[in-house]
């Protein structure tokens, strides 16, 4: 039976290589010379570190450009609150990945309504999507590449 795994991922990677040029974009301006500003990146959470708010503003646009360039949806960021205090300031960037639960339930009741003739489950984070035709698989994936989600989706582990 054909069916396809629909999932969430960002190439850990591409985004390491973002958050160095970003670094290195940092260096060279001349209104970030010699004010410690940097990014860090520890897992899937980028921490921006600056003196002053509106630094991080900034920041944060160069982070997004960077991470746009390398193709990384910029869905998949979750922009904290800004903290500051009198000497510096400093703000996470999350990068979300996988389907949690919620996402996967309204992508599986999407699914259901749309009377397809196909099958979704949720399997851990990813939606494992069933059916016995592949012209109903390439309907389910056109369906959920229209549907307005919180997190960019790619299709894999196409089988037939």
């Amino acid at each position: 039976m054909p069916s396809f795994d629909a999932v969430s991922e960002v190439n850990q990677h591409e985004v390491a290589n973002a958050i160095d040029q970003a670094n290195r974009e940092l260096s060279q301006r001349f209104d970030f010379k010699d004010t410690g500003a940097r990014f860090e990146l520890e897992d899937f959470t980028v921490t921006l570190h600056a003196q002053v708010d509106f630094q991080l503003k900034q920041m944060l646009e160069i982070v997004k450009l960077r991470l746009g360039k390398r193709g990384i949806d910029l869905k998949c960021l979750e922009v904290k609150e800004p903290q500051t205090t009198l000497s510096a300031a400093h703000q996470e960037v999350l990068l979300r990945h996988g389907i949690d639960a919620e996402t996967g339930k309204q992508l599986t009741r999407l699914i259901k309504d749309s009377k397809l003739k196909v099958q979704a489950s949720l399997q851990g984070e990813k939606v494992r999507v069933s059916g016995k035709q592949r012209d109903d698989l390439q309907a389910a994936i056109a369906l959920l590449r229209g549907a307005k989600l919180d997190r960019p989706l790619q299709f894999s582990n196409f089988r037939d």
